[in-house]
């Protein structure tokens, strides 16, 4: 898929699974679950133990699933993840290596920030959609400021998307939304409680529809 291709279906689909685990051991499985329910747009966060290694089996054996490697803090990394199969890369801050490395191989590039400042010295430095995180102290009305003076800045919300919030979020001007524990329970993960993490996608699909 070409860059402008990734960036389409991202907004398309309106929402981002977040996993962030203790164990690979079952992030097959959840991702499974995940894309069962309508959600195919999956980030592995670097926080998880094996990262790498997931993400390359992920681009092999679920080909449906849109997977981004999360968590990202370094240009090696950056490089690692494209070359494992991620198709998009994530930070949580604003790291300028980063996003040259993925400007260099045209792989889209969601950097994270917070403040207004954050946001448009990412957007300056080249970032394809503005992460905003943490999300949830601020809400949907933040991004709706936000878009006041950078109504060409695409953002992510990121933290406190819920199927409560995120019509509100991409009401308020959001290219798409990204979901973590309130979508992919710990304790479902733990569990391996597939039936309830497909049914919890399917609640976040039908919200983010219905914006």
């Amino acid at each position: 898929m070409t860059k402008q291709e990734v960036l389409a279906r991202l907004k398309a689909e309106k929402v981002i699974a977040l996993i962030r685990a203790d164990s690979s051991a079952s992030l097959m499985d959840c991702a499974r679950a995940l894309s069962a329910g309508g959600l195919n747009c999956i980030e592995l966060t670097m926080t998880t133990p094996n990262a790498l290694e997931l993400c390359a089996q992920v681009a092999r054996e679920l080909p449906q699933v849109l997977l981004g490697l999360g968590t990202v803090l370094d240009a090696a990394t950056a490089r690692q993840g494209i070359a494992a199969g991620a198709k998009f890369i994530v930070t949580p801050a604003v790291r300028p290596t980063v996003i040259a490395v993925c400007q260099e191989l045209n792989v889209p590039i969601l950097g994270g920030a917070l403040t207004p400042t954050e946001a448009y010295t990412s957007w300056e430095l080249g970032v394809d959609v503005v992460k905003i995180f943490p999300a949830e102290f601020f809400g949907a009305a933040y991004i709706k400021s936000l878009k006041g003076p950078f109504p060409k800045i695409e953002f992510l919300p990121t933290g406190g998307v819920t199927p409560e919030t995120v019509g509100d979020f991409l009401k308020a001007g959001a290219f798409a939304t990204a979901a973590g524990s309130a979508l992919v329970s710990a304790a479902a993960l733990k569990a391996g409680d597939w039936a309830a993490i497909t049914k919890r996608a399917k609640e976040f699909v039908a919200a983010a529809a219905k914006a």
